[in-house]
């Protein structure tokens, strides 16, 4: 089934889902540096995390106003894939590679929308289509 009436809102969804993508992984790196809200398990991280958290605190503000996506986005994309398979999938003593049973989901999810964001770039609504840089 097509629907080619949709087509016109493009542009802007996508700038919609990039800021929304920049926002949830924004807010992961405030609760990794700034331990806000308090969650337990953000209580003492090592510094891989806080690494970690650096990285989403920086470029999901980058992805939210549009600045510099298609690099911010494959650097996620990156941190995403490595934050899988060493936080997730080999957390244990045994490799579990299912991400319905290691907690995963978000990890491949927030990869692959900013693998997807990398090659898309940000949209008509980024400070990078508002410098002509898109």
């Amino acid at each position: 089934m097509n629907f080619p009436y949709l087509t016109r809102f493009q542009p802007v969804l996508l700038s919609l889902f990039r800021f929304i993508t920049g926002l949830l992984l924004f807010q992961y790196g405030v609760a990794k540096i700034f331990k806000f809200p308090v969650l337990p398990y953000f209580a003492n991280i090592p510094p891989l995390i806080w690494t970690a958290g650096a990285i989403e605190l920086v470029l999901g503000a980058l992805l939210m106003i549009g600045l510099f996506t298609r690099l911010a986005a494959f650097i996620l994309a990156g941190e995403m894939a490595f934050a899988y398979f060493m936080g997730h999938m080999l957390k244990g003593e045994t490799p579990v590679f299912l991400p319905l049973l290691n907690g995963g989901t978000a990890a491949i999810l927030f990869c692959f929308a900013c693998l997807y964001l990398s090659a898309a770039g940000g949209g008509s609504v980024s400070a990078d289509a508002a410098m002509g840089k898109d």
